[in-house]
């Protein structure tokens, strides 16, 4: 089971937090015309990610709440990874810099599919 931090202690979380955090730092360098567009969708979108875990946590008394939480989360990483795709294709980070924030975007979506996939595995009541 999960330590004292909960939520903060499942590789999903931490990779999810490092890849929010990660997106913020490469996006100070986007042009300021996007500051209330591109830049404030994907640092929103990929904390997102974090909070709806966190929810999701908190939710595992009820199934349906847990999965929906869970299924919040997969749709904010889906939706950063089409961020990320436009910062790419408008120049705003290299290509290696995509590649790997990207790569991190993918193994945060598989572990949110296994959360998703085996409930019980996470303390979720399950009747």
């Amino acid at each position: 089971m999960l330590g004292n931090n909960g939520f903060k202690d499942l590789i999903v979380y931490k990779k999810a937090f490092k890849l929010a955090c990660d997106i913020y730092d490469i996006s100070l360098k986007f042009p300021n015309e996007e500051k209330y567009s591109l830049t404030d969708q994907i640092r929103r979108s990929s904390r997102s990610v974090c909070a709806n875990l966190a929810e999701a946590y908190r939710k595992r008394l009820y199934l349906n709440h847990y999965l929906l939480k869970i299924s919040d989360c997969d749709g904010e990483n889906s939706e950063t990874s089409v961020w990320l795709d436009f910062a790419l294709h408008c120049g705003y980070i290299a290509e290696n810099e995509h590649k790997i924030l990207d790569e991190l975007n993918v193994e945060v979506g598989k572990l949110l599919m296994y959360m998703y996939n085996n409930p019980g595995k996470f303390g979720v009541k399950q009747d």
